[in-house]
């Protein structure tokens, strides 16, 4: 892709993730994770209207009379945005690639989180950590971050969410905010999951395509896997291979659900042709009843 072509698609996804997470996602996103970053700071009298889960008891009981804990905000949260670049990121039907749902959800959390005085950091995985870019504040860095996205062409098209899990739980020393961002093309990453999930506030936004899940009617096609580099042909008009393709496709999301509830992580849906502020602000608004 050309600079100049790259520098206008920067600019539009800048211009119009920046306004939704100005407008929309800013207040959501600080209510939802700014809970992670609360110092003690000093007691005072209980007031009409104060959270009673903030009473100290002990102090409390000393006075006999209600007192609560005043924080302050230690707002320098660290994110970290692990994005799946596998091949099978490369297809979408209706409107959208997976890719380009991906680049601006990815976009509107950086944008949040700078707005937050945030750090971001960028994980690019396929079945191998294919770039890492280590956390920073300030719009530069998000530009860079939404330039890599368009642009970056990875060494692998397979999928490895594990591996991706692992380098998180290893490079981020400091417990942090993690999105992993994927259309989960993979199994067996339920271990890797619980592990990074105790130790870092971890999310999973599940981006999926119709095509993942039905196959439509269209005669004798070959189908190319990008993630395996195989074909196969397939007869797409017969309602028993329609059938085993959805039932493989429900099995495989019956797994993945299964892994995410038996590792305590939050997940999203997004579906390519479809409005991803929803989904994310159900996300957001979950978390901020929770926390």
């Amino acid at each position: 892709m050309e600079s100049s072509e790259i520098l206008k698609k920067v600019r539009k996804i800048e211009i119009k993730t920046r306004g939704l997470s100005n407008h929309v996602f800013s207040g959501q996103y600080h209510s939802a994770f700014k809970g992670r970053g609360m110092a003690f700071s000093e007691v005072r009298e209980y007031q009409y209207g104060d959270d009673i889960r903030n009473i100290d008891w002990n102090v409390t009981a000393r006075f006999n009379h209600p007192y609560i804990k005043v924080f302050d905000e230690e707002r320098e949260l660290t994110v970290a945005l692990l994005i799946d670049v596998s091949g099978s990121n490369e297809f979408g039907t209706r409107q959208w690639l997976k890719e380009e749902m991906m680049t601006e959800i990815a976009a509107i959390l950086a944008f949040s989180a700078i707005q937050n005085n945030d750090k971001v950091g960028v994980i690019f995985f396929s079945d191998r950590i294919e770039k890492f870019i280590p956390p920073k504040k300030g719009l530069t860095h998000i530009l860079r971050i939404i330039r890599e996205l368009i642009d970056f062409k990875p060494v692998s098209q397979k999928t490895n969410i594990s591996e991706a899990l692992r380098f998180l739980t290893n490079a981020m020393k400091k417990r942090c905010t993690a999105f992993l961002i994927s259309d989960f093309m993979d199994t067996g990453f339920e271990d890797a999951l619980r592990i990074a999930g105790k130790k870092h506030d971890l999310a999973a936004l599940h981006i999926i395509d119709n095509r993942d899940q039905h196959l439509p009617d269209m005669g004798l096609v070959k189908l190319f896997s990008k993630e395996t580099g195989q074909s196969i042909w397939a007869d797409t008009s017969s309602k028993k291979v329609r059938e085993a393709y959805k039932n493989h496709a429900l099995k495989h999301l019956a797994q993945i659900n299964q892994s995410f509830t038996k590792s305590g992580v939050d997940v999203a849906r997004f579906y390519t042709g479809e409005d991803y502020v929803k989904p994310l602000l159900g996300l957001f608004k979950a978390r901020e009843i929770r926390h």
